[in-house]
């Protein structure tokens, strides 16, 4: 056991939230819950949830003892080599406190703003199909008639005469490195500069002459790497209900998916990552330049048919073009605002449906019964008129529901056998430690590590 595990590791913490909390009506009396973890916490206040990064710069006074009583906790994570820890106390102002520490394990996703459980990974290693999905081969796909290595060095050399270029060796590292051949317009490029810090010595003058030459932040050869799905990882809840579905259509420039092996990332733009792509989609060019922006975890936008196109001056570079919405998007939000019905929603092709806040009578899945890429389903509280009807959705790798549609369908053992990660949709008020029970329940019927619950008592001593 830890000092993670004593009382007195949280009593500075815990005396900070009970004097906060004594002038909310029945706080004391119920449960005052939280989350600290090693690069941010998440406290709730009276005026609202205290939530830092770590790594503040200062903190002001009156925050003071409470970003030092959460310093001791921190301290406490980093000696049981742990990433963070919620946890539901519950202080009687004459001095008794109970805390409940949570762990929640290998098979539980951590949430930073607050002490709930995230989504249930039910198949260990398992991601969302769009993590899973590679590039459509284009064997027709070819390099622009614009691609012009050669002139592409020659530019180069022109604007960046005292430069330290790679050596023919220090390429053919890189390409063992990455595993994949360089493209001739790369290569070129890095000829001209290899992009180390060390050959500018320390003088940041060289550095914005290549960014002004290149038009990018230029990594440095041996910092090339591939924007293939892994390196693109996001939460399950995240990943499986708000990431755009995207397809790769017959006219698509640029193929939709999270990450290709054939993207290598070579410089940075306005914050975003700077790609050739290696793998196009039907419509474009083999060495195209594509944007990943940092905001979208699918897709990604031409700015270049080549890297010729976006160096040297006007060849041609522009905006990020994305593909058109579909008529028939591949997401559908159901509710007052949004798609107006599930039958509106359906459509071979859909592959998240979501049904947020509804005024309507609650609504029947049979529409969407049997669709062949639905992967995705959640529904708000009181939207379903039977929750049963998710048994028949067979191709369900992802399920997020209220407690009560869980219970309705846990009682009935009628849980998809295909999912492979499960959310439980509550707000951050309630107390947690049912819902842990019930993610408990549901982490047993895959047979996964379950939540871990600590209970420490002490006392606060009376209020003063």
């Amino acid at each position: 056991m830890s000092t993670l595990h004593e009382f007195t590791t949280w009593e500075p913490l815990l005396h900070i939230l009970r004097s906060a909390h004594t002038a909310t009506p029945g706080t004391l009396g119920g449960h005052v819950a939280g989350r600290i973890g090693t690069h941010a916490y998440s406290v709730p206040m009276p005026w609202g949830t205290m939530f830092t990064m770590h790594g503040q710069a200062s903190v002001a006074a009156d925050r003071r003892p409470e970003f030092d009583a959460v310093q001791r906790v921190r301290g406490a994570l980093a000696e049981a080599d742990a990433d963070g820890a919620s946890f539901v106390a519950r202080m009687s102002p004459d001095g008794p406190a109970v805390l409940h520490l949570l762990d929640f394990g290998p098979a539980v996703e951590a949430e930073v703003s607050g002490p709930l459980p995230g989504a249930l990974v039910l198949v260990e290693g398992a991601v969302p199909e769009p993590w899973r999905r590679l590039p459509d081969p284009v064997p027709d796909a070819k390099p622009s008639p614009a691609a012009d290595p050669a002139a592409l060095e020659s530019f180069l050399r022109e604007r960046l005469p005292d430069a330290i270029g790679a050596t023919e060796a220090e390429l053919a590292e890189a390409e063992a490195r990455l595993g994949i051949p360089l493209p001739d317009e790369l290569k070129a490029l890095y000829r001209v500069t290899r992009a180390r810090w060390e050959d500018w010595n320390d003088d940041y003058e060289p550095a914005m002459r290549v960014a002004e030459a290149v038009g990018c932040q230029l990594l440095p050869l041996d910092e090339l790497y591939i924007a293939d799905a892994a390196s693109g990882r996001s939460l399950w809840r995240f990943a499986a209900l708000e990431a755009e579905a995207v397809d790769t259509r017959s006219d698509t420039a640029v193929q939709g998916l999270v990450g290709s092996p054939g993207w290598i990332v070579f410089g940075h733009w306005d914050g975003d990552r700077l790609a050739v792509d290696l793998t196009p989609g039907p419509g474009g060019h083999t060495g195209q330049v594509i944007v990943l922006v940092r905001e979208e975890s699918i897709g990604a936008g031409l700015i270049a048919d080549s890297l010729t196109e976006l160096v040297l001056p006007g060849r041609g570079r522009r905006s990020p073009r994305r593909r058109a919405d579909d008529e028939r998007p591949a997401v559908a939000h159901v509710n007052s605002r949004g798609v107006s019905s599930v039958e509106v929603a359906a459509h071979s092709a859909l592959e998240v449906l979501s049904i947020g806040v509804w005024e309507g009578e609650p609504l029947s899945l049979e529409p969407v019964v049997d669709l062949p890429r639905l992967r995705t389903f959640r529904a708000s509280p009181g939207t379903l008129a039977d929750p049963l009807e998710i048994s028949r959705l067979t191709g369900l790798e992802f399920l997020e529901l209220c407690p009560q549609d869980w219970r309705v369908l846990l009682d009935a053992d009628a849980v998809p056998r295909s999912l492979l990660a499960a959310g439980i949709e509550v707000r951050n008020d309630v107390d947690p430690l049912p819902v842990v029970d019930l993610a408990n329940e549901i982490l047993a019927r895959w047979d996964r590590p379950l939540i871990t619950r600590t209970t420490l008592e002490g006392s606060l001593g009376p209020m003063p």
